[in-house]
């Protein structure tokens, strides 16, 4: 695949698939207002991904637009990070919460919007005008997800005991998949390797743990391999989920 459109794709999908899983919450957050919150953001995240797929689409030149790239790709297709693709709870708890961690969820968020927000940054001096121009007009968006979510982190890190203890549970299971954020490679005169915002990443993440008063796990060597369309076993389930009215009613219009 071109070095061109597999880069836009990376950044399509992992904006897709994060928000298909925010998208989840929607009539299940713990407040009305983070519902909508939840709801808004996902929204956010899947117009962002809507051009980013057409543009991908163009690029490819095989006549697919945004809704056959994100409805009927098979899963190897996909390169988005295995991170997003996580369920929202690490586990499913028998609490009644339907398999649903706040804490994880919130994390991961602000996690991803820091990282969009750096991408989206660089992405705005592209010599793609056309990426530059998505970059310019979803950075606003991102800022926001990145306000939004940090502020829940540290609202619950810096919280109660028991929220507490659930945020760092939750830190502990994502860490590992953060490896994947700094993975890919770059394209000449388009946009960085990812690994070039690590630093500025890991700065402002270290800065948010401190505030939330959450402990930083020790480093994993794990190696997610999703933006180079291997992923993980929820990968499959989740594609099952959003792809299924789409393949049951395949060129359906509304």
């Amino acid at each position: 695949m071109d070095a061109k459109l597999t880069y836009v794709l990376q950044l399509a999908d992992t904006c897709l698939i994060h928000a298909q899983r925010l998208g989840e919450w929607c009539g299940h957050a713990p407040v009305l207002e983070e519902d909508l919150a939840l709801s808004n953001m996902a929204l956010d995240l899947l117009g962002q991904a809507r051009a980013l797929l057409t543009y991908a689409g163009q690029l490819e030149g095989a006549g697919r637009d945004e809704d056959q790239l994100a409805f009927l790709r098979e899963e190897r297709d996909y390169r988005n990070l295995v991170l997003v693709e996580l369920p929202n709870a690490a586990a499913s708890p028998s609490d009644g919460s339907g398999g649903r961690d706040f804490a994880l969820t919130t994390l991961r968020n602000a996690a991803v919007s820091i990282w969009l927000e750096l991408l989206y940054e660089r992405l705005q001096a592209s010599n793609d005008a056309e990426l530059a121009g998505i970059a310019a007009k979803s950075l606003k968006e991102v800022r926001y997800h990145r306000q939004h979510s940090s502020d829940w982190v540290v609202r619950l890190g810096d919280g109660t005991a028991e929220s507490q203890a659930r945020m760092q549970t939750a830190l502990v299971v994502l860490t590992p998949y953060f490896n994947e954020l700094f993975a890919a490679a770059g394209v000449a005169g388009v946009g960085p390797a990812w690994g070039e915002i690590e630093a500025d990443w890991r700065a402002r993440w270290a800065t948010l743990l401190a505030e939330a008063t959450l402990t930083l796990p020790r480093d994993s060597a794990m190696q997610p391999q999703g933006h180079l369309g291997i992923h993980s076993e929820h990968m499959g389930h989740l594609l099952g989920t959003m792809q299924h009215l789409q393949r049951a009613y395949p060129g359906g219009v509304w």
